[in-house]
Protein backbone atom coordinates (compact mmCIF):
# COMPACT_ATOMS: atom_id res chain seq x y z
CA UNK A 1 0.00 0.00 0.00
CA UNK A 2 1.52 3.39 -1.14
CA UNK A 3 2.82 5.25 2.06
CA UNK A 4 0.14 8.12 1.07
CA UNK A 5 -2.75 6.14 1.63
CA UNK A 6 -1.55 4.65 5.43
CA UNK A 7 -2.66 6.99 7.27
CA UNK A 8 -5.62 9.01 4.73
CA UNK A 9 -8.75 9.81 6.64
CA UNK A 10 -11.42 8.07 6.14
CA UNK A 11 -14.42 9.78 3.77
CA UNK A 12 -17.30 10.78 5.59
CA UNK A 13 -20.41 11.29 4.00
CA UNK A 14 -20.46 15.06 4.90
CA UNK A 15 -16.97 15.63 3.45
CA UNK A 16 -18.66 13.76 -0.16
CA UNK A 17 -21.39 16.06 -0.18
CA UNK A 18 -20.67 18.62 -3.02
CA UNK A 19 -21.35 22.34 -2.25
CA UNK A 20 -24.09 22.53 -4.24
CA UNK A 21 -25.99 19.61 -2.08
CA UNK A 22 -24.83 20.95 1.19
CA UNK A 23 -26.69 24.27 0.15
CA UNK A 24 -29.71 22.10 -0.76
CA UNK A 25 -29.71 20.56 2.52
CA UNK A 26 -29.11 23.81 4.43
CA UNK A 27 -31.84 25.99 2.49
CA UNK A 28 -34.17 23.20 3.07
CA UNK A 29 -34.02 23.23 7.09
CA UNK A 30 -35.69 26.81 6.41
CA UNK A 31 -38.98 24.82 5.18
CA UNK A 32 -41.36 23.77 7.97
CA UNK A 33 -41.21 20.47 9.68
CA UNK A 34 -44.32 17.84 10.53
CA UNK A 35 -45.55 18.45 14.04
CA UNK A 36 -46.78 14.84 13.90
CA UNK A 37 -49.92 15.61 15.80
CA UNK A 38 -53.58 15.01 14.97
CA UNK A 39 -56.13 17.14 14.37
CA UNK A 40 -57.89 16.35 18.24
CA UNK A 41 -55.07 16.95 19.46
CA UNK A 42 -54.85 20.50 17.68
CA UNK A 43 -58.32 21.02 18.98
CA UNK A 44 -57.39 20.39 22.69
CA UNK A 45 -54.48 22.78 22.52
CA UNK A 46 -56.61 25.34 20.84
CA UNK A 47 -59.71 25.13 23.23
CA UNK A 48 -57.23 25.09 26.73
CA UNK A 49 -55.64 28.41 25.43
CA UNK A 50 -58.61 30.01 24.66
CA UNK A 51 -60.35 29.19 27.88
CA UNK A 52 -57.58 29.75 29.98
CA UNK A 53 -56.55 33.25 28.46
CA UNK A 54 -60.46 33.91 28.87
CA UNK A 55 -61.06 32.78 32.52
CA UNK A 56 -57.69 34.63 33.22
CA UNK A 57 -59.05 37.81 31.50
CA UNK A 58 -62.18 37.69 33.36
CA UNK A 59 -60.91 37.15 37.06
CA UNK A 60 -57.86 39.76 36.40
CA UNK A 61 -60.58 42.51 35.04
CA UNK A 62 -62.79 42.01 37.97
CA UNK A 63 -59.75 42.02 40.34
CA UNK A 64 -58.20 44.64 39.22
CA UNK A 65 -59.03 48.07 41.17
CA UNK A 66 -59.21 50.62 38.44
CA UNK A 67 -60.97 49.35 35.14
CA UNK A 68 -58.48 51.46 33.57
CA UNK A 69 -55.24 50.02 35.01
CA UNK A 70 -53.45 46.84 33.85
CA UNK A 71 -54.84 43.78 34.16
CA UNK A 72 -53.04 41.36 32.33
CA UNK A 73 -49.75 41.23 31.00
CA UNK A 74 -48.70 40.81 27.09
CA UNK A 75 -46.53 37.44 27.38
CA UNK A 76 -49.38 35.44 29.57
CA UNK A 77 -50.82 34.23 25.64
CA UNK A 78 -47.40 32.89 24.82
CA UNK A 79 -47.23 30.98 28.36
CA UNK A 80 -50.73 29.51 27.66
CA UNK A 81 -49.24 28.07 24.74
CA UNK A 82 -46.94 26.03 26.38
CA UNK A 83 -48.99 25.08 29.47
CA UNK A 84 -51.89 24.10 27.48
CA UNK A 85 -50.55 23.03 24.25
CA UNK A 86 -47.12 21.28 25.26
CA UNK A 87 -47.70 20.57 29.00
CA UNK A 88 -44.64 17.87 29.09
CA UNK A 89 -42.00 21.02 28.16
CA UNK A 90 -39.64 21.88 31.06
CA UNK A 91 -40.53 25.14 29.74
CA UNK A 92 -43.89 24.99 30.88
CA UNK A 93 -43.84 23.59 34.12
CA UNK A 94 -44.66 25.67 37.20
CA UNK A 95 -41.49 26.87 38.64
CA UNK A 96 -39.99 27.99 34.82
CA UNK A 97 -43.58 29.92 34.65
CA UNK A 98 -43.48 31.44 37.63
CA UNK A 99 -39.80 32.07 38.28
CA UNK A 100 -39.27 33.09 34.80
CA UNK A 101 -42.15 35.65 34.33
CA UNK A 102 -41.31 37.23 37.71
CA UNK A 103 -37.61 37.36 36.92
CA UNK A 104 -37.86 39.02 33.82
CA UNK A 105 -39.96 41.47 35.31
CA UNK A 106 -37.63 42.59 37.92
CA UNK A 107 -34.55 42.66 35.49
CA UNK A 108 -36.83 45.07 32.84
CA UNK A 109 -37.41 47.32 35.63
CA UNK A 110 -34.02 47.45 36.36
CA UNK A 111 -32.67 47.91 33.15
CA UNK A 112 -34.91 50.53 32.57
CA UNK A 113 -34.17 52.53 35.55
CA UNK A 114 -30.67 52.25 35.19
CA UNK A 115 -29.68 51.87 31.01
CA UNK A 116 -31.36 55.67 29.29
CA UNK A 117 -30.56 54.17 26.04
CA UNK A 118 -34.39 52.14 25.06
CA UNK A 119 -32.41 49.44 22.77
CA UNK A 120 -29.79 49.05 25.16
CA UNK A 121 -31.82 48.34 27.65
CA UNK A 122 -33.99 46.43 25.85
CA UNK A 123 -31.28 43.89 24.90
CA UNK A 124 -29.76 43.80 28.30
CA UNK A 125 -32.61 43.18 30.00
CA UNK A 126 -33.98 40.11 27.59
CA UNK A 127 -30.11 38.66 27.42
CA UNK A 128 -29.68 39.14 31.39
CA UNK A 129 -33.01 37.71 31.56
CA UNK A 130 -31.93 34.30 30.03
CA UNK A 131 -28.80 34.47 31.79
CA UNK A 132 -30.24 34.02 35.05
CA UNK A 133 -32.78 31.87 33.83
CA UNK A 134 -30.52 29.17 33.27
CA UNK A 135 -28.64 28.37 36.79
CA UNK A 136 -32.28 29.52 38.05
CA UNK A 137 -33.66 26.32 36.11
CA UNK A 138 -36.78 28.69 35.05
CA UNK A 139 -36.24 28.97 31.64
CA UNK A 140 -39.52 30.69 30.11
CA UNK A 141 -39.24 31.92 27.10
CA UNK A 142 -42.51 34.19 27.28
CA UNK A 143 -40.71 35.51 30.50
CA UNK A 144 -38.08 37.45 28.51
CA UNK A 145 -40.28 38.71 26.05
CA UNK A 146 -42.22 40.57 29.14
CA UNK A 147 -38.33 42.00 30.04
CA UNK A 148 -38.71 43.86 26.76
CA UNK A 149 -42.41 44.71 27.12
CA UNK A 150 -41.11 46.69 30.32
CA UNK A 151 -38.22 48.29 28.88
CA UNK A 152 -40.17 49.56 25.51
CA UNK A 153 -43.45 50.48 27.67
CA UNK A 154 -41.22 52.00 30.27
CA UNK A 155 -43.39 50.44 32.91
CA UNK A 156 -43.00 49.65 37.19
CA UNK A 157 -42.08 46.22 36.82
CA UNK A 158 -41.36 45.85 40.74
CA UNK A 159 -45.23 47.39 41.19
CA UNK A 160 -46.54 44.80 39.13
CA UNK A 161 -45.10 41.83 40.51
CA UNK A 162 -47.92 40.70 42.70
CA UNK A 163 -50.85 42.35 40.61
CA UNK A 164 -51.05 41.57 37.29
CA UNK A 165 -47.98 39.15 36.55
CA UNK A 166 -48.70 36.58 39.80
CA UNK A 167 -51.93 36.91 39.60
CA UNK A 168 -52.28 36.16 35.93
CA UNK A 169 -49.60 33.23 36.58
CA UNK A 170 -51.26 31.65 39.64
CA UNK A 171 -54.90 32.00 37.92
CA UNK A 172 -53.55 30.07 34.23
CA UNK A 173 -51.64 27.51 36.34
CA UNK A 174 -54.52 26.29 37.53
CA UNK A 175 -56.79 26.43 34.88
CA UNK A 176 -54.38 24.53 33.09
CA UNK A 177 -53.81 21.88 35.89
CA UNK A 178 -57.64 21.14 35.93
CA UNK A 179 -57.94 21.56 31.96
CA UNK A 180 -54.85 19.01 31.21
CA UNK A 181 -55.86 16.40 33.66
CA UNK A 182 -59.40 16.48 32.69
CA UNK A 183 -58.26 16.06 28.54
CA UNK A 184 -56.15 13.02 29.95
CA UNK A 185 -52.54 15.08 29.98
CA UNK A 186 -50.62 14.99 33.32
CA UNK A 187 -49.63 18.87 34.52
CA UNK A 188 -47.58 19.02 36.44
CA UNK A 189 -45.60 16.75 33.67
CA UNK A 190 -42.87 14.34 35.28
CA UNK A 191 -39.24 15.81 34.79
CA UNK A 192 -37.01 13.67 36.77
CA UNK A 193 -37.42 10.10 36.81
CA UNK A 194 -39.46 7.56 34.46
CA UNK A 195 -42.60 5.87 35.69
CA UNK A 196 -42.31 3.29 38.51
CA UNK A 197 -41.21 0.00 36.66
CA UNK A 198 -40.46 1.27 33.54
CA UNK A 199 -36.53 1.88 34.33
CA UNK A 200 -36.62 -2.14 34.81
CA UNK A 201 -38.91 -2.79 32.43
CA UNK A 202 -36.35 -2.08 29.88
CA UNK A 203 -33.23 -2.28 31.21
CA UNK A 204 -30.39 -3.17 29.37
CA UNK A 205 -30.97 -1.02 26.30
CA UNK A 206 -28.70 1.88 27.84
CA UNK A 207 -28.08 2.75 31.17
CA UNK A 208 -28.73 6.14 32.88
CA UNK A 209 -25.19 7.08 32.42
CA UNK A 210 -24.84 6.52 29.06
CA UNK A 211 -27.76 9.09 28.41
CA UNK A 212 -26.30 11.14 30.84
CA UNK A 213 -23.06 11.34 28.90
CA UNK A 214 -25.02 12.00 25.59
CA UNK A 215 -26.54 15.49 26.94
CA UNK A 216 -23.56 16.53 28.02
CA UNK A 217 -22.08 16.13 24.90
CA UNK A 218 -24.85 17.86 23.27
CA UNK A 219 -24.95 20.73 25.33
CA UNK A 220 -28.00 22.65 24.20
CA UNK A 221 -31.33 22.60 25.53
CA UNK A 222 -33.93 20.31 25.19
CA UNK A 223 -37.83 21.14 24.78
CA UNK A 224 -38.46 18.12 26.53
CA UNK A 225 -37.77 16.40 29.85
CA UNK A 226 -34.87 13.58 31.05
CA UNK A 227 -37.55 11.28 32.15
CA UNK A 228 -39.57 11.52 28.30
CA UNK A 229 -36.50 10.97 26.60
CA UNK A 230 -35.41 8.30 28.00
CA UNK A 231 -38.53 7.02 27.76
CA UNK A 232 -38.56 7.83 23.98
CA UNK A 233 -35.22 6.11 23.30
CA UNK A 234 -36.03 3.21 25.16
CA UNK A 235 -39.42 2.65 22.88
CA UNK A 236 -37.36 3.09 20.13
CA UNK A 237 -35.03 0.49 20.98
CA UNK A 238 -37.45 -1.65 21.84
CA UNK A 239 -39.43 -1.39 18.22
CA UNK A 240 -36.12 -1.31 16.81
CA UNK A 241 -35.63 -4.36 18.67
CA UNK A 242 -39.16 -5.81 18.00
CA UNK A 243 -38.42 -5.31 14.39
CA UNK A 244 -35.28 -7.46 14.18
CA UNK A 245 -37.03 -10.21 15.71
CA UNK A 246 -39.97 -9.91 13.34
CA UNK A 247 -42.67 -12.50 15.05
CA UNK A 248 -40.16 -15.10 16.51
CA UNK A 249 -41.80 -16.38 19.74
CA UNK A 250 -41.25 -18.78 22.61
CA UNK A 251 -42.77 -21.87 20.93
CA UNK A 252 -39.46 -21.21 18.04
CA UNK A 253 -36.62 -21.28 20.83
CA UNK A 254 -37.96 -23.26 23.11
CA UNK A 255 -36.85 -27.03 24.31
CA UNK A 256 -39.22 -29.81 24.08
CA UNK A 257 -40.18 -32.20 25.25
CA UNK A 258 -39.13 -31.00 28.36
CA UNK A 259 -38.18 -32.86 31.10
CA UNK A 260 -40.35 -32.88 34.49
CA UNK A 261 -40.98 -34.32 37.79
CA UNK A 262 -43.94 -34.16 39.96
CA UNK A 263 -43.90 -32.58 43.28
CA UNK A 264 -43.91 -36.02 45.43
CA UNK A 265 -40.74 -36.97 43.74
CA UNK A 266 -37.35 -37.22 46.04
CA UNK A 267 -34.49 -35.53 45.68
CA UNK A 268 -32.71 -38.40 45.00
CA UNK A 269 -34.73 -39.27 41.70
CA UNK A 270 -34.33 -35.32 40.50
CA UNK A 271 -31.12 -34.72 41.01
CA UNK A 272 -30.56 -38.40 39.18
CA UNK A 273 -32.99 -37.31 36.40
CA UNK A 274 -30.84 -33.63 36.21
CA UNK A 275 -27.77 -35.06 36.08
CA UNK A 276 -29.03 -38.11 33.34
CA UNK A 277 -30.46 -35.13 30.97
CA UNK A 278 -27.71 -32.94 31.47
CA UNK A 279 -30.33 -30.23 32.61
CA UNK A 280 -29.88 -27.39 35.61
CA UNK A 281 -33.48 -26.86 36.27
CA UNK A 282 -36.88 -29.21 36.10
CA UNK A 283 -40.38 -28.01 35.66
CA UNK A 284 -42.31 -29.38 38.24
CA UNK A 285 -45.67 -29.89 37.05
CA UNK A 286 -49.05 -31.54 38.90
CA UNK A 287 -51.04 -34.78 37.46
CA UNK A 288 -52.68 -32.32 35.08
CA UNK A 289 -49.61 -31.26 33.37
CA UNK A 290 -49.57 -27.50 34.94
CA UNK A 291 -46.66 -25.71 36.37
CA UNK A 292 -46.64 -25.34 39.83
CA UNK A 293 -42.95 -24.46 40.70
CA UNK A 294 -39.36 -25.29 39.43
CA UNK A 295 -36.58 -27.39 41.14
CA UNK A 296 -33.07 -26.55 40.05
CA UNK A 297 -29.13 -27.41 40.99
CA UNK A 298 -28.81 -24.19 43.19
CA UNK A 299 -31.88 -25.17 45.33
CA UNK A 300 -29.97 -28.51 46.16
CA UNK A 301 -27.06 -26.17 47.08
CA UNK A 302 -29.07 -23.66 49.01
CA UNK A 303 -30.87 -26.64 50.64
CA UNK A 304 -27.42 -28.39 51.30
CA UNK A 305 -26.32 -25.14 53.56
CA UNK A 306 -28.97 -25.28 55.88
CA UNK A 307 -28.12 -28.61 57.08
CA UNK A 308 -25.61 -30.25 59.70
CA UNK A 309 -22.13 -28.75 60.01
CA UNK A 310 -20.77 -30.79 57.55
CA UNK A 311 -18.78 -29.90 54.32
CA UNK A 312 -21.09 -28.93 51.48
CA UNK A 313 -20.08 -32.07 49.36
CA UNK A 314 -21.28 -34.15 51.99
CA UNK A 315 -24.30 -32.11 52.90
CA UNK A 316 -25.30 -32.09 49.02
CA UNK A 317 -24.77 -35.87 49.25
CA UNK A 318 -27.09 -36.56 52.27
CA UNK A 319 -29.75 -34.02 50.90
CA UNK A 320 -29.81 -35.75 46.92
CA UNK A 321 -29.47 -39.73 48.61
CA UNK A 322 -32.71 -38.87 50.75
CA UNK A 323 -30.37 -38.87 54.14
CA UNK A 324 -30.59 -35.01 54.99
CA UNK A 325 -32.28 -33.92 58.04
CA UNK A 326 -34.67 -31.70 55.34
CA UNK A 327 -37.60 -32.92 53.95
CA UNK A 328 -37.22 -34.97 50.80
CA UNK A 329 -39.30 -34.23 48.69
CA UNK A 330 -39.34 -32.08 45.58
CA UNK A 331 -42.31 -29.90 46.76
CA UNK A 332 -40.00 -28.73 50.00
CA UNK A 333 -37.36 -27.70 47.86
CA UNK A 334 -38.83 -26.32 44.45
CA UNK A 335 -39.53 -22.89 43.89
CA UNK A 336 -43.15 -22.01 43.60
CA UNK A 337 -43.07 -18.32 42.07
CA UNK A 338 -41.47 -19.30 38.78
CA UNK A 339 -43.12 -17.28 36.23
CA UNK A 340 -44.26 -18.83 32.94
CA UNK A 341 -44.51 -17.80 29.75
CA UNK A 342 -47.08 -18.67 27.06
CA UNK A 343 -46.08 -20.27 23.87
CA UNK A 344 -47.25 -17.67 21.52
CA UNK A 345 -45.30 -14.72 23.74
CA UNK A 346 -42.96 -12.84 22.15
CA UNK A 347 -38.88 -13.45 22.35
CA UNK A 348 -38.82 -9.50 23.32
CA UNK A 349 -41.04 -10.05 25.72
CA UNK A 350 -38.03 -12.50 27.53
CA UNK A 351 -35.63 -9.74 27.04
CA UNK A 352 -36.65 -7.78 30.94
CA UNK A 353 -37.83 -11.25 32.69
CA UNK A 354 -34.03 -12.43 32.32
CA UNK A 355 -32.10 -9.32 32.52
CA UNK A 356 -33.86 -8.33 35.61
CA UNK A 357 -31.93 -11.05 37.33
CA UNK A 358 -32.69 -14.21 39.54
CA UNK A 359 -34.32 -15.98 36.18
CA UNK A 360 -33.19 -18.17 34.31
CA UNK A 361 -35.56 -20.83 33.02
CA UNK A 362 -38.83 -19.94 31.57
CA UNK A 363 -40.90 -23.01 31.96
CA UNK A 364 -42.96 -22.75 28.17
CA UNK A 365 -47.18 -23.57 28.77
CA UNK A 366 -49.65 -23.89 26.51
CA UNK A 367 -53.05 -21.58 26.41
CA UNK A 368 -54.75 -24.41 28.47
CA UNK A 369 -51.80 -24.02 31.10
CA UNK A 370 -50.09 -27.13 30.43
CA UNK A 371 -46.49 -27.52 29.98
CA UNK A 372 -45.41 -27.29 26.47
CA UNK A 373 -41.47 -26.42 26.64
CA UNK A 374 -38.76 -24.75 28.29
CA UNK A 375 -36.89 -21.75 27.50
CA UNK A 376 -33.86 -21.06 28.92
CA UNK A 377 -30.86 -17.82 28.88
CA UNK A 378 -28.94 -19.94 26.48
CA UNK A 379 -31.88 -20.44 23.99
CA UNK A 380 -32.18 -16.55 24.35
CA UNK A 381 -28.90 -15.62 23.75
CA UNK A 382 -28.40 -18.15 20.97
CA UNK A 383 -31.72 -16.64 19.11
CA UNK A 384 -30.24 -13.13 19.60
CA UNK A 385 -26.76 -14.42 17.99
CA UNK A 386 -29.08 -15.66 14.61
CA UNK A 387 -30.83 -12.47 14.41
CA UNK A 388 -28.43 -10.26 14.39
CA UNK A 389 -25.60 -12.06 12.72
CA UNK A 390 -24.18 -10.67 9.65
CA UNK A 391 -23.02 -12.96 6.79
CA UNK A 392 -19.75 -12.48 5.45
CA UNK A 393 -17.63 -13.11 2.64
CA UNK A 394 -14.19 -14.58 2.52
CA UNK A 395 -11.78 -12.92 -0.13
CA UNK A 396 -10.90 -15.00 -3.16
Amino acid sequence: MPDSLKNSPPTTLEASRTPLSRWSLWLRNFLPASVRIGYAEALRMSVGVALGILITGILSRWWADVPASMWMVSSLGASAVLLFGMPASPLAQPWPVVGGTVLSALVGAACQALIPDTAVACAVAVGLSVMLMVPLRCMHPPGAGFAAYVVLEHINGVTLVLFPILFNVAVLLVCAVIYNAITGRRYPHPQHSLRPGFASEVQGLFAAEDLDAALQHYNQVLDISRADLEGLLHMAGRAAFNRSFGNLRCADIMSHPVFAVEPGVSHKEAWALMRQEHVKALPVVNPEGGVVGMVSMSDFVRQATLDAPESIGQRLRHLVTGRSSSKSRVEDLMDADTPVVQEDCLLVDLVPMFSAGGCHHLPVVSKQRKLVGIVTQTDLIRALSAAISVPTTQAA
